[in-house]
C-alpha cells in the first residue's frame, strides 16, 4: 500500500473524490460572491466621480453624458450588483453547508464501516471512547471548518487578487503601499499555522482521552457505585478534563495573539495608502473618485485578513481531526476476506496443527489437531486460560492462525468469504450483548426480516416466551442498553432465541449456563438439547454435567490437547485431568 500524502488537506482531497463537483461549485459561488461584494466601493467612487466631474466622468465615456442619467444608470447597476451578490451568497452558503453535511456523513459511515472490517486486535488495543471521539468529535470539527472556514479562505484570496488588479490599474505608484503588509501577514499566518498544528493535535488527543474515560466510567457505573468510588472518579475525570483545558489554553494563547499583531501591521498599510493617496489627489495626480475607491478598497483588502487567525484556528482543529479520521481509514485489516462461498454447510470442522499467539513469543495454542464431526456435539474443557475460547475465536476468524489450518467441510476458512463463514455459525456466549431496543428486535438481530411468528417460535424453543409475555410490553419491551433491564438468565435465553432464529449449521455455546441459577440452567439446558439435535454443536463448559452426553470431549491444557474421548472413556483414565475435574464437581474427591 502506498504511503498517503503527508498533509491532511491533501489526504482529505484524495478522499473527497465523490465530492469534487460540489467543491468546485461551492468554490465558484464563493469567488463570485466576493467579486460582486467588492463592487460597491467602486460604485461609490463612480458616484463621487459623477458629482465632481459630471460630463467628464468615467461613465460619460460610455456614452451616458447627462449627469442625472448617469446617476440613474449607476443606481440600476448598483441594484443588479447587490442582487447578484445576495444570490451568490445564498448559493455558496447552501453549497458549503450541504457539502459539510455530506462529507461528515460519508466520513463517519466510511470510518465506522472500515472499523467493523478490522480485526479484534484493533479494538482490544484502543478504547471505545477514543474510537467514539473519532466518529463524532473529529468528524464534527471538519464539518465546522467546511461550514465557514473554507469559504473564508477562498474569499480572502479572491479579495487580494481582485483588489490588487484594481489598485495597480488605478494607481500603480500607490498600490504597493496597500500591499506592503501582505507578505508579512502571509508569513505570519503560515508561521502561526506550523506552530499551532502540534498544539491542536494535542488538543484532539486529550479530547479523545476525556471521551474514553467518560465512556468507560458510564459503562461501569454499577461498579463505581458498589465501591462508593464516585468522588475518586470525579477527581480522576477532573484531572483529565483539566489536561484538556490546559491543552486548549496553550493553543488559544497562541491563536488569540494573531489578530492583534496582524491588525498593527495592517494599520501601517492602510495609513500609508490614506496619506500618500490624499497627497496625490491634492496635487491632481489622482482623480478624487479613484482615491475614494482606493480608500474603501484598502479597508476591504486588509481588514478581512484580521480574521485569518480565527480561520486558521478552525483549519488547524479540522486538520488535526482529519488526520485522526483518515488514519482509521488508512489502517489495513490483517484479516483479509476470502473469495469462496458455502452453498450448503454440513458442519464438519477440522483443526490441523494449529498454533496461535495473541502476542509474538507468547503462544496460546501449540500445534493442536482435532476434528468435530458434522451433526455431533463436541465439548472443550480445561482450566481458565488454557485456550478453549481461543479455539472459537479462530473458527470465527476473529483472528487468523499463525500456523496450520482450520477447515470447514474441507475448505480452509481463510479462503471463504467472512460473511459466508460467519452466517454458518451461531454463537451463544457467556457475555451476552443485547442492543438497546425491543426484545423482538434483539431476537431478530441476525434475521431482521423475520416475521413475529418466527420470532415467537424461536423464543418458545429457547424457553423465553413465557418470561417475555410477563414483561410490561411483551415482545415490544425495551431491554435497555446492554439488556440491563433483564436478568442474566433472561438475557441468556434471548441470546439463545437469537441463535435459533438464524438456524446455523454450527452452534457454539461458550459457557452459556455458567452465570445463571440452577432452575434457569435446567431450562436453558433443555432448550440447548433441542436445538443441538442433528446440528454440529461446539460447547465450552466448566460444569461437566452439562457436557457428559457430548459425542466427543477435548481436554485442553496449556494450549495442547491433553485428553480426548467420550465422557465414560475420560472418567475411566486413572489420574486423568478430566477424571480429576469430574471427581471435584461430583464430590468424589472429597469422599476420598
Amino acid at each position: 500500500m502506498s504511503q498517503p500524502p503527508t498533509t491532511p488537506l491533501r489526504r482529505l482531497w484524495r478522499y473527497a473524490t465523490a465530492h469534487r463537483g460540489r467543491i468546485a461549485r461551492a468554490t465558484t459561488w464563493s469567488i463570485l460572491n466576493k467579486t460582486f461584494d467588492i463592487a460597491p466601493p467602486i460604485l461609490i467612487g463612480a458616484a463621487v466621480d459623477i458629482v465632481v466631474r459630471q460630463e467628464d466622468s468615467v461613465l460619460a465615456s460610455f456614452g451616458v453624458e447627462d449627469p442625472r442619467t448617469q446617476v440613474v444608470v449607476l443606481a440600476v447597476v448598483t441594484f443588479a450588483i447587490w442582487a447578484f451578490e445576495s444570490l451568490f451568497e445564498y448559493l455558496h452558503r447552501i453549497e458549503w453547508r450541504n457539502l459539510a453535511q455530506a462529507m461528515q456523513h460519508d466520513l463517519r459511515i466510511d470510518a465506522y464501516s472500515h472499523m467493523q472490517g478490522l480485526e479484534m486486535k484493533y479494538f482490544e488495543d484502543r478504547s471505545t471512547g477514543d474510537l467514539m471521539a473519532v466518529l463524532n468529535d473529529d468528524v464534527n470539527q471538519l464539518e465546522r471548518f467546511l461550514d465557514n472556514g473554507a469559504n473564508e479562505i477562498l474569499q480572502v484570496l479572491t479579495t487580494v487578487l481582485l483588489i490588487g488588479f484594481i489598485f495597480f490599474y488605478l494607481a500603480p505608484g500607490i498600490a504597493w503601499l496597500a500591499f506592503l503588509p501582505i507578505p508579512l501577514i502571509l508569513w505570519g499566518s503560515f508561521l502561526f499555522q506550523r506552530t499551532l498544528e502540534p498544539r491542536y493535535a494535542a488538543v484532539r488527543e486529550q479530547a479523545a482521552m476525556v471521551n474514553s474515560e467518560l465512556s468507560n466510567n458510564l459503562g461501569g457505573i454499577a461498579t463505581i457505585k458498589s465501591f462508593t468510588a464516585e468522588d475518586h472518579e470525579v477527581a480522576r475525570i477532573s484531572h483529565e478534563s483539566k489536561a484538556y483545558q490546559e491543552a486548549n489554553r496553550r493553543a488559544i494563547a497562541l491563536s488569540s495573539a494573531f489578530s492583534p499583531l496582524i491588525r498593527i501591521v495592517i494599520l501601517v498599510g492602510f495609513t500609508a495608502t490614506l496619506v500618500w493617496g490624499a497627497f496625490r489627489a491634492i496635487d491632481g495626480g489622482l482623480a478624487v473618485g479613484a482615491y475614494s475607491v482606493m480608500v474603501f478598497l484598502t479597508q476591504r483588502l486588509l481588514w478581512p485578513l484580521t480574521r485569518l487567525g480565527e480561520t486558521f484556528d478552525l483549519y488547524q482543529r479540522a486538520m488535526a481531526s482529519t488526520n485522526r479520521i483518515l488514519d482509521v481509514l488508512d489502517t489495513t485489516a490483517t484479516i483479509q476476506d476470502g473469495e469462496g462461498d458455502l452453498e450448503s454447510v454440513d458442519g464438519s470442522v477440522r483443526f490441523d496443527n494449529v498454533g496461535f499467539a495473541y502476542r509474538k513469543g507468547y503462544p496460546v495454542l501449540h500445534g493442536i489437531s482435532m476434528e468435530m464431526e458434522a451433526g455431533k456435539t463436541t465439548a472443550f474443557v480445561g482450566a481458565t486460560g488454557s485456550g478453549k475460547t481461543t479455539v472459537i475465536k479462530l473458527l470465527l476468524r476473529f483472528y487468523d492462525v499463525d500456523q496450520g489450518s482450520i477447515r470447514l467441510d474441507g475448505h480452509d476458512i481463510r479462503h471463504l468469504h467472512l460473511h459466508s463463514l460467519r452466517t454458518a455459525i451461531g454463537l451463544v456466549s457467556q457475555d451476552v450483548f443485547l442492543f438497546h431496543g425491543t426484545v423482538a428486535e434483539n431476537i431478530a438481530y441476525g434475521r431482521p426480516t423475520a416475521t413475529p411468528a418466527e420470532v415467537r417460535h424461536a423464543a418458545e424453543i429457547a424457553e423465553a416466551h413465557e418470561f417475555i409475555m410477563s414483561l410490561p410490553e411483551g415482545y415490544q419491551t425495551i431491554v435497555g442498553e446492554r439488556g440491563q433491564k433483564l436478568s442474566g438468565g433472561q438475557r441468556q435465553r434471548v441470546s439463545i432465541a437469537r441463535a435459533v432464529l438464524i438456524d446455523p449449521a454450527i452452534l457454539i455455546l461458550d459457557e452459556a449456563t455458567s452465570s445463571v441459577d440452577n432452575e434457569t440452567e435446567a431450562a436453558i439446558q433443555r432448550s440447548l438439547e433441542r436445538i443441538s439435535k442433528d446440528r454440529t454443536t461446539l460447547v465450552i463448559a466448566h460444569r461437566l454435567s452439562t457436557i457428559r452426553h457430548a459425542d466427543q470431549i477435548y481436554v485442553i491444557d496449556q494450549g495442547r490437547i491433553a485428553e480426548s474421548g467420550a465422557h465414560d472413556e475420560l472418567v475411566a483414565i486413572p489420574g486423568g485431568i478430566y477424571k480429576a475435574l469430574w471427581d471435584v464437581q461430583t464430590g468424589e474427591a472429597v469422599k476420598h
